[in-house]
């Protein structure tokens, strides 16, 4: 393991970047996992760690410890805790960084079971929740419009929990010719001339369409629907959180598959 203290070091700047810029991320292909259970799933999956970065009082964690023994020690870099700090993609340093490559999508595999398309969705959060949520249900396909967080940047990854492993993510897509031969329907969240969720027939294959947490789907992608889809709500509410409406949707979609 190698100790580095300066933060003019080459290595922290890299790492640095990684941590906060999407551009930098995108054109080296590579981005940050934080903290000990993204780097667990990462290693359970088989994903090739290309570094790990640990923190003085990370290393003496014990969960932590047990994870550096799994990777190759010339890979992992030891700093102090300021350091760790400064090159931590969240608010909350976990003691633990890996670096690894964002793996390639597979273009021009046709999708012909369900899958979510994203229109719009900027939060990390909702963006990582709804990734979860897609996995959890076996949803492996989530397509991400021009418009959306940085699928792969730390804060998604953080909030999805490891989801990213098991699923196709597509970003910057042409929704239309993304869902230009899909077999089932497509069926947009919207409360226009919309049918109640729980009077659908879901059994089939389906594409989501989720859009924006402030404007909704963009006037094109919600084109592509072939019914738009209302989940109702007797308490009064006009709208739901669009992670918690993905949730509802794909969940809904599951219990009547069973």
């Amino acid at each position: 393991m190698k100790p580095i203290s300066s933060r003019d070091n080459p290595t922290i700047k890299h790492l640095h970047a990684l941590a906060t810029s999407a551009r930098d991320r995108r054109k080296e292909g590579r981005t940050l996992l934080d903290g000990a259970h993204l780097l667990g799933v990462a290693l359970e999956k088989g994903v090739d760690v290309l570094q790990i970065v640990v923190s003085e009082s990370g290393r003496r964690q014990a969960e932590i410890e047990a994870l550096l023994a799994r990777c190759p020690s010339e890979r992992q870099i030891e700093v102090p805790d300021r350091l760790f700090a400064h090159i931590s993609p969240v608010d909350t340093p976990s003691g633990v960084i890996a670096v690894v490559a964002v793996p390639a999508a597979d273009e021009g595999r046709p999708i012909v079971d369900s899958c979510v398309l994203l229109d719009g969705v900027q939060d990390p959060g909702n963006l990582g929740t709804i990734l979860r949520t897609a996995a959890a249900v076996a949803v492996k396909d989530v397509l991400l419009t021009p418009g959306c967080a940085q699928a792969w940047s730390p804060r998604v990854l953080r909030a999805a929990m490891g989801a990213h492993f098991g699923l196709q993510i597509r970003e910057g897509v042409d929704a239309a010719a993304a869902l230009e031969a899909f077999p089932g329907a497509i069926l947009a969240a919207d409360l226009r001339d919309a049918t109640e969720l729980y009077d659908l027939d879901l059994r089939g294959p389906v594409a989501w369409l989720f859009g924006s947490e402030g404007q909704g789907l963009s006037a094109e992608v919600a084109a592509l629907a072939t019914r738009r889809v209302l989940i109702p709500m007797p308490g009064g509410m006009e709208s739901l959180n669009v992670g918690v409406a993905a949730g509802v949707c794909l969940f809904e979609q599951l219990r009547q598959r069973r």
